[in-house]
């Protein structure tokens, strides 16, 4: 009797097919670095001070929530003045929804003309105090501001530091966000935008186990399970943006980052202010610490200060302070 020889060839193309699948999705969602960014030399972000940043914003009374103008516009008032501290050119945006004025406080180095980075966080809550959601994400650009001012790199580009309000709902995915005032601004003027990072929950981190979890299965046979690194996120084909933030912050060895490129549709990949550039066409990502995926405090009362790592939120901040230089 004859051998069929074609069963191993058969079973050799399947393990081929199967091998170039997961590597394509390897590919694809991991957006692997392959040649490291160089950093330039930066202050240290003082962890301590973002401490007190985040303290100053949870501990306010009413919350910083959209029904409480007054409130906004309080804290909008103490970022503008600690943005002025460091030493930026400061405006505010004002714009009506709902009947109400709400404001955009931002604060800028580098030359008037060249193009644009925008780093920006939502200063408005869901639910008091929301130390991690966004406290941290206001402290983390307070502190960026701070370095930037003390150190005066030799900017090429325009930086934007903003502090966006109504992110949250109800007015989440609307054209009432501050951030999507700003997207639109830039559109409708034709600013040239080199990227826009929003920096979204960078203060929460574990080293248990099972920590860290995932919008999909599967994910977690790729990425950690343990919540102790933080974020890139874009959209699928958002590759060199993703890959050029993920390639800045690494280069400041100061905690683990990584990333990911995934559709819309996967469960957070939109989930804060970069959606809003998205909108008008204008290049995004999202820096995050994951959220609801790891933080069990995610929109609840016990969001509180105790609960952040203001060591490692320090390192986030070395990180932005690599992008905000170099990108």
């Amino acid at each position: 009797m004859r051998r069929d020889r074609r069963k191993p060839s058969w079973l050799l193309r399947l393990a081929l097919l199967c091998l170039l699948l997961g590597g394509g999705i390897f590919w694809l969602l991991l957006n692997p670095v392959f040649f490291p960014a160089t950093p330039v030399a930066a202050p240290p972000a003082d962890a301590a001070r973002l401490e007190a940043d985040v303290r100053h914003l949870a501990a306010r009374t009413p919350s910083r929530a959209a029904h409480d103008v007054a409130a906004l516009n309080t804290a909008a008032a103490w970022i503008g003045g600690s943005f002025a501290a460091a030493g930026c050119s400061l405006r505010e945006r004002t714009y009506e929804a709902n009947g109400a004025t709400y404001r955009n406080v931002v604060c800028a180095f580098g030359p008037d003309a060249a193009p644009l980075l925008v780093i920006g966080a939502h200063y408005d809550v869901y639910e008091s105090p929301g130390a991690d959601d966004n406290a941290s994400g206001v402290a983390a650009i307070l502190e960026l501001a701070r370095l930037i001012g003390a150190a005066k790199p030799a900017l090429t580009h325009r930086l934007e530091l903003v502090a966006f309000t109504l992110e949250e709902p109800p007015h989440f995915r609307r054209e009432t966000m501050g951030s999507y005032v700003h997207a639109r601004d830039l559109a409708a003027a034709g600013t040239p935008l080199k990227l826009m990072v929003s920096v979204e929950m960078v203060g929460y981190f574990s080293d248990d186990p099972g920590s860290q979890h995932y919008p999909a299965a599967g994910l977690d046979q790729l990425y950690p399970d343990r919540g102790d690194f933080i974020g890139v996120v874009g959209r699928t084909f958002d590759r060199s943006p993703v890959g050029r933030v993920k390639a800045l912050m690494a280069a400041a060895d100061s905690v683990p980052v990584w990333s990911i490129n995934a559709p819309v549709a996967l469960a957070g990949i939109d989930f804060s202010d970069h959606r809003s550039f998205w909108e008008h066409g204008l290049p995004a990502v999202m820096v995050t610490d994951t959220a609801f995926l790891r933080n069990p405090n995610y929109h609840m009362p016990t969001d509180t200060p105790d609960t952040l790592d203001y060591r490692r939120m320090a390192g986030v901040v070395e990180g932005l302070y690599q992008v905000a230089v170099l990108f």
